[in-house]
């Protein structure tokens, strides 16, 4: 009986997505669900596709609920018996004792997939993530920073960035050994990983060959390995072995107006957002009160019905209005609202969610079972097709984008791509 060769657990939707696609990109069919399934639809993906997924919300979780939320899964995965599982981290690391713990991912796995040495990579070249001699570096607008001086991360509003030597970052979160194996010692990497006595190992990577050499030496080891990793650690592991499934589309069919809701404060975000606005679209903070929210709605729903876009944004709201919730959770309440009113009146069917935590949670509350990737237009951005048993919800085109992603216009980029069949 066939069986997936990966699976995964995404730490949170957007970051799913991410490894979602660069199995895709390099030939690999794979599913996505939303949450767990039960064992039996578990087992039926398994045996149809190369990788199967579960997206995740532990990145937001303190360790005791990550117990919760992560255990299962991967306790699933194992009967699956796959040759990898990759537990997919942010490519910024970012993670805290508390918020997130990756030393806390490295317990876990050891404990359902044995004691061996987890590899990590964090590295994502075309993402602008790189790792040498385990000092981890971030791009943004163009300017490649050390992990803690890079202008969104070192003030990251749940867990900033103070250590950019990862071994040091991720060793303040366990009491196990964290290691390190730069690139001068790639040559004999699998024996390395194989018989390094450290708990886990932050593999350094500049370029995308150096992530095929972690893939290839992943392949080399005792079945399964368990390994925590960005999307560069999906393209490594991909691209050492590439599949036949089909090319991805560039666009779909879908046209009309976009509505974008968000949960992310980076300023990239912003910048699309007052893009958008330039443009023309309506943009207005998300109305975190129950009772704003229909007048909200109905808004929205007459100015996406007359032709505009709307970006609901988050970072101007009133976190007051959230009361004694957590403004995270309020956030996607509303977010969540919002989309189903707007699906239900038939106004948009191409919708934006910005944030990685906000995407996990409002995908779930939408009902959303899980995603296939419909379209990669251009770099990492990806429109995917949600499933649902819920009509008005099932056939959603999906964005689901980091607070970080994406260029200033990308909100009227995605709106145009179905205007021209021949973009």
């Amino acid at each position: 009986m066939p069986r997936a060769r990966v699976a995964f657990y995404g730490d949170d939707f957007t970051g799913s997505v991410d490894a979602l696609l660069q199995f895709a990109r390099r030939g690999w069919t794979g599913r996505l669900f939303t949450r767990l399934p039960d064992a039996a639809v578990l087992a039926r993906a398994a045996a149809e596709v190369d990788v199967v997924g579960v997206a995740g919300i532990s990145r937001s979780l303190s360790p005791d609920d990550m117990d919760a939320e992560l255990r299962p899964v991967l306790a699933a995965f194992a009967t699956l018996a796959p040759d990898l599982v990759q537990y997919k981290a942010c490519s910024t690391a970012d993670s805290s004792p508390r918020v997130g713990s990756l030393g806390r991912v490295i317990e876990l796995g050891r404990d359902v997939f044995g004691e061996r040495p987890v590899p990590m990579l964090f590295a994502q070249p075309d993402f602008g993530r790189y790792t040498l001699f385990g000092q981890h570096f971030a791009a943004e607008r163009g300017t490649v920073y050390r992990l803690d001086r890079q202008p969104t991360m070192s003030r990251h509003p749940s867990t900033p960035m103070t250590e950019a030597d990862l071994a040091i970052h991720i060793g303040r979160q366990t009491e196990l050994p964290i290691g390190s194996v730069p690139l001068l010692a790639f040559d004999d990497l699998a024996p390395r990983l194989r018989d390094a006595p450290h708990a886990a190992l932050v593999l350094d990577a500049l370029t995308d060959e150096h992530l095929v050499a972690v893939g290839k030496a992943l392949g080399a080891l005792p079945r399964p390995v368990f390994a925590i990793g960005s999307g560069g650690l999906s393209h490594g592991i991909a691209e050492a072995a590439p599949g036949d499934g089909p090319v991805l589309p560039t666009s779909t069919t879908a046209a009309g107006p976009v509505l974008v809701v968000s949960g992310s404060r980076s300023a990239q975000t912003r910048r699309q957002a007052d893009a958008a606005a330039a443009a023309g679209w309506l943009v207005r903070p998300l109305p975190l009160r129950a009772s704003e929210r229909d007048v909200t709605a109905a808004e929205v729903v007459r100015v996406l019905l007359s032709g505009r876009g709307v970006v609901l944004t988050s970072d101007d709201i009133d976190a007051a209005a959230a009361g004694e919730r957590p403004v995270l959770e309020a956030i996607a309440e509303a977010a969540a609202s919002v989309i189903s009113i707007v699906a239900r009146d038939g106004a948009s069917r191409r919708v934006i969610v910005c944030g990685g935590d906000t995407s996990s949670r409002v995908t779930r509350l939408l009902g959303v079972e899980s995603l296939s990737i419909a379209a990669n237009p251009w770099a990492n951005i990806v429109l995917l097709r949600a499933w649902s048993g819920d009509a008005a919800i099932d056939g959603l085109e999906l964005l689901l984008k980091g607070g970080q992603v994406g260029s200033d216009t990308l909100f009227t980029d995605i709106a145009g791509l179905g205007d021209d069949p021949a973009r």
